[in-house]
């Protein structure tokens, strides 16, 4: 069956496709819609939305989503969200290195396994994990109740614990299970995966990751420092890999492949670039910030990103980023509602939208509001666009801008309290 290739936000296109196949495709919530096209037997309707990649399902079609932004340049997106720090000092296109391949998969996984490659380059890591196991003499310490449980008493064999000095580590099971993830995909080139499988064996003595079972937790070290850019970016695979989806009627249906959501992607770039610009102006920024917008707390809220003082006390803005087509008349009003109930539940004169491109140039929106029966100032909601088009350097430069412009609805320091310090 030939794949189907659809273009991000793209027309909808007409496909040959099973039942069980449009079904799964449709349960996924993988594309923006999925239904049966009405005018050919046999065939579905697909339409992609904000998630790019490929998928595969039993039985159909390999589906491919272009992004409408360049790969290299949604690679930089994804390593700054990964690594801000690397990422800020080289803002050049290939921080994540994905070679000459302008498709996602086979660039995620050049990326992934070159990634790889440098992490195990010093040897494979090792460290202490604890096993408890049954055997024939003591090692360690002797685990009573299970000894008691089991045997009732009897010897051997013996349930002991230890701490074995092992590659079974979390870091090499993560690694592994994203090679191996890697290697089920479709579209990934000969050469790269020849080159996952060489990695693979380097990493057998770590055990296979059950599917559906949550990621080992690693903690960032001194000691796994080389394996860390790796580890953030096989996450990335493991996080994006599409779930599996059972039908009432039918048995569990694998939609096995690797998407990235443009929507969160943005969103990541957006909130964490602008909280690494604005601690150049000595504020601080916290990510998802949860509030409640009445007074009983049953109305949740969660802000992409609160500005806050140096010391984390006062708010000081409040920015939501989107990334969505914009409307013929340029308004979206549902995102300035959203706006103005984050600037009035914090408090502030002031709501900021960070939009992908678009053709508004930058405004804004004053509310006007009253106070004693007295017109007064209201919120301003400002509408700013970032064009995922530009260079990295361009990218960085904008946001660097929108601090700056974040940074203006600070509190100056009174005179008072500068003569005091």
């Amino acid at each position: 069956m030939p794949d189907v290739t659809l273009r991000e936000y793209g027309p909808a296109l007409s496909v040959p496709l099973a039942a069980e196949a449009g079904r799964a495709l449709a349960a996924a919530g993988i594309l923006q819609s999925a239904t049966p096209d009405p005018r050919r037997e046999g065939h579905w309707l697909l339409r992609a939305g904000s998630r790019v990649g490929a998928v595969r399902t039993p039985g159909g079609p390999v589906v491919r989503i272009m992004p409408k932004t360049p790969v290299s340049r949604l690679f930089f997106l994804l390593g700054f969200s990964l690594d801000p720090a690397r990422a800020w000092r080289d803002s050049r296109e290939g921080t994540v290195d994905t070679g000459a391949h302008d498709d996602i998969v086979p660039a995620l996984a050049h990326a992934v396994e070159r990634q790889i490659d440098a992490a195990l380059r010093q040897g494979v890591l090792q460290g202490y994990r604890e096993v408890e196991e049954s055997a024939l003499v003591v090692r360690g310490r002797l685990r009573e109740a299970e000894q008691i449980r089991r045997h009732f008493g009897r010897t051997p064999p013996v349930e002991i614990v230890y701490d074995a000095f092992t590659a079974d580590t979390a870091e090499n099971r993560i690694l592994r299970a994203a090679v191996e993830r890697l290697l089920r995909l479709p579209g990934v080139p000969g050469p790269v995966r020849r080159r996952l499988a060489h990695q693979r064996v380097r990493l057998a003595d770590a055990r296979p990751l059950i599917r559906g079972q949550e990621l080992p937790r690693w903690q960032p070290s001194r000691l796994n420092s080389r394996y860390q850019p790796a580890l953030r970016l096989a996450e990335a695979v493991l996080r994006g890999a599409s779930p599996e989806h059972r039908p009432a009627e039918a048995e569990p249906l694998a939609v096995d492949g690797f998407l990235f959501d443009m929507n969160k992607l943005f969103e990541d770039f957006v909130t964490v670039a602008l909280r690494e610009a604005l601690r150049e102006h000595g504020l601080t920024a916290r990510l998802q910030d949860p509030h409640h917008l009445d007074t009983a707390g049953l109305v949740g809220m969660r802000p992409d990103l609160v500005v806050r003082t140096g010391d984390g006390r006062a708010p000081v803005a409040v920015v939501d980023a989107k990334y969505k087509i914009e409307k013929a008349d340029g308004l979206l009003n549902a995102d300035l509602y959203q706006a103005l109930a984050y600037a009035t539940v914090l408090g502030l004169r002031e709501a900021h939208l960070v939009y992908a491109a678009g053709r508004q140039p930058e405004r804004f929106h004053e509310v006007l509001g009253t106070a004693a029966g007295q017109e007064r100032r209201g919120v301003r909601l400002y509408q700013h666009t970032l064009d995922l088009s530009r260079t990295p350097e361009q990218l960085l430069s904008r946001i660097r801008e929108l601090a700056g412009k974040l940074t203006a609805a600070a509190p100056r320091p009174r005179s008072s309290d500068t003569a005091t310090l």
